[in-house]
């Protein structure tokens, strides 16, 4: 593995610490210098390695997007069924360390950027092709391509609107709520693909009871923050 630069890992520390003051301040409230002061650093320094908010917003993009693969990967490693591959995903997207309302918030705002900034294009780009691929890999083994590629299209439009919705929401929104609405969506799919009904809920429960061990550790946490 190719070491870091120590650019590399300066850039690292201050997109984390840009992604805690947005969690802890929300996307107003995030300014240049409570990124610098929870870094440890001076604004002169986080402006060197940025160069403008709206640079520092990228990084805090990608770092969101990180966190959230990281979650969905975690729960894959357990997956051992089409439909554990499912729920891996959905209640992956839907994790507590990625699910929050302000991570919302800054997720519509810079999706709101996609139009007009070729980079965010890239990232969302690469977002979606990511989630596509992952919910084919557990669709295909259950019904044919087309079907397949309809479903996972479905699923992950109502997946966005919850995000979107929870960013409308005066009150945080659980994430437990979000995956009952897309477990909703999945059973009314899949209704006639699979035998036997309960086979969505011990998948949805197995995944869930994971997630709740695995994802809030202390090592997980840090392993993603870092990732």
């Amino acid at each position: 593995m190719a070491r870091q630069s120590i650019g590399e890992i300066r850039r690292a520390e201050l997109s984390q610490a840009a992604f805690d003051a947005l969690v802890q301040y929300g996307m107003r409230g995030t300014t240049l210098e409570r990124v610098a002061k929870i870094a440890g650093v001076s604004k002169g320094v986080v402006l060197h390695h940025f160069g403008d908010k709206d640079a520092l917003f990228e990084a805090v993009q990608r770092k969101a997007n990180t966190v959230l693969r990281e979650c969905v990967v975690e729960l894959l490693h357990h997956a051992e069924t089409p439909l554990e591959r499912l729920y891996a995903i959905i209640v992956g997207n839907f994790a507590e360390p990625v699910f929050q309302q302000e991570i919302c918030h800054a997720w519509i705002s810079l999706c709101s950027d996609v139009p007009h900034h070729r980079q965010s294009q890239r990232i969302q780009t690469a977002v979606h092709a990511r989630m596509r691929s992952n919910l084919l890999s557990a669709l295909r083994p259950m019904m044919p391509l087309e079907r397949a590629q309809q479903t996972a299209f479905q699923l992950r439009t109502v997946m966005d609107g919850i995000w979107l919705r929870a960013s409308f929401q005066a009150q945080p929104m659980p994430g437990r709520q979000g995956v009952d609405q897309v477990d909703y969506a999945a059973r009314n799919m899949l209704r006639d693909v699979v035998g036997d009904i309960g086979e969505l809920s011990a998948a949805r429960q197995k995944m869930e009871t994971l997630a709740g061990i695995m994802l809030s550790t202390r090592a997980f946490r840090e392993r993603a923050m870092t990732g």
